[in-house]
């Protein structure tokens, strides 16, 4: 099918941002499906033509629907978009695997890393539905509700099939959303993924009272414990650079709209981190994927400390105040020393 024909595009997960996604796609005339986990949850959407649940204030186009029969939301599918948290998502596309087609593409709109396996969405695609399914990777600075407005956005997908890029490039751009592409798995996802943890930790900075310097600060060393562990995992350090790196670091960790801020904002303020997760309607990945980065640092015998200081936090070892304390209480040095090569 040509690139610029309408496609048939089915979301699995209706949350915000899968419903952000459909959004985008139905704006450029394409029909889209989002696959819901209830029939309630598909009856609300077609009866409201809204999200009531995640994006209420915002109206949806006649070409997207809500559907909870699987057969019926990839019926003649061109294009599947996976927005689904990342710790259930093997076992969600496991579950549907049957009746997924495998020359269908599949682009992930997900961002962490595997609490268990320590494993990126690639390799989650490659287990789950086998190796030479055709993939990419949407990723950059992009608030779910600032998409539903149309405001101007620019994100980058990831394919090392230059086709799939392309053909995702094609379906998504429109006046309203820029896409890039590259072919840097990797690195477009641990950026998507490890800026969620700098989150949390801007946000615990400004519930502690704290303003834009510190967390500018943290921002900064944040990208650079990032390049570190990029080039662990085999990314590309140029990538950071982007839209999927620097852009949504500075989206998630400036932007009072991101729930990741959010968890930190109130583990700053001195709330537990059991209740800010028992109270919260949507997943912060950056909880599991901080405990998950933590294990990739010992697996690859690396020493990043804001990453180390943010799991204590999490984890109970350590309070927002004292975790600052103990970083403003490390030897400072020549900032060349702690920046070499650090890209901008």
């Amino acid at each position: 099918m040509a690139n610029n024909e309408k496609k048939n595009v089915c979301v699995f997960g209706a949350g915000s941002f899968g419903t952000a996604m459909g959004f985008a796609l139905a704006y450029n005339g394409h029909n889209v499906r989002l696959l819901c986990r209830t029939q309630e949850a598909a009856d609300s959407i077609n009866v409201n033509h809204r999200n009531l649940k995640y994006v209420k204030d915002y109206e949806l186009p006649d070409n997207m629907v809500g559907c909870y029969n699987i057969e019926e939301a990839l019926a003649d599918v061109d294009l599947i978009v996976h927005a689904v948290p990342m710790q259930g998502s093997f076992d969600y596309l496991v579950e549907r695997k049957k009746h997924i087609p495998d020359h269908v593409p599949i682009v992930s709109v997900s961002k962490g890393i595997h609490s268990e396996k320590l494993i990126l969405m690639n390799e989650v695609f490659e287990e789950a539905l086998g190796k030479d399914h055709p993939t990419a990777y949407l990723s950059g600075p992009s608030f779910a509700k600032e998409i539903m407005q149309k405001m101007v956005t620019s994100v980058v997908v990831a394919s090392t099939n230059p086709e799939i890029a392309e053909l995702v490039q094609n379906c998504f751009k429109s006046s309203f959303f820029r896409v890039y592409v590259t072919d840097d798995v990797v690195g477009v996802e641990l950026g998507g993924a490890l800026k969620n943890v700098f989150a949390i930790g801007a946000g615990m900075l400004a519930g502690l009272g704290f303003g834009m310097n510190s967390i500018a600060a943290l921002v900064t060393r944040g990208c650079h414990e990032l390049r570190q562990l990029v080039i662990k995992v085999g990314g590309r350090p140029e990538t950071l650079s982007g839209l999927s790196g620097i852009g949504d670091l500075m989206l998630t960790c400036f932007g009072s709209s991101s729930r990741n801020r959010t968890v930190g904002v109130r583990l700053g303020q001195g709330e537990t981190l059991q209740h800010i997760l028992d109270t919260s309607l949507e997943v912060a990945e950056g909880v599991p994927t901080t405990s998950a980065a933590l294990k990739l640092l010992k697996k690859h015998e690396l020493t990043l400390p804001l990453m180390t200081a943010i799991a204590a936090v999490l984890h109970g070892e350590l309070k927002p105040q004292d975790a600052l304390a103990k970083m403003m209480a490390l030897p400072a040095g020549h900032e060349e020393s702690h920046t070499t090569e650090l890209i901008l």
